[in-house]
């Protein structure tokens, strides 16, 4: 089974930096993390090793305007609590 919750904002560059912030609180803490998601909240339960990927990327005014997108993705495997 496959869940996906996502939200889309335009947000200000503090405003950003502060939902990354609470993030990165909820990644470096013990236990499961609540990640915010909009107006919803998500348990998620983060391995002790996480796979970290970031790409940027940099669109030239010939493709319909200059535009930068970073993209973060992380990514685990659920350790069992046994």
């Amino acid at each position: 089974m496959s869940d996906k919750t996502s939200n889309e904002q335009e947000l200000s560059r503090n405003e950003v930096a502060d939902h990354l912030q609470e993030l990165a609180r909820e990644i470096r803490g013990e236990g499961p993390a609540d990640i915010a998601v909009g107006n919803k909240n998500v348990g998620l339960s983060p391995a002790s090793v996480i796979e970290y990927d970031i790409a940027v990327e940099e669109r030239s005014p010939m493709l319909g305007g200059e535009r930068e997108t970073i993209t973060v993705t992380l990514d685990w495997e659920v350790e069992n609590a046994t």
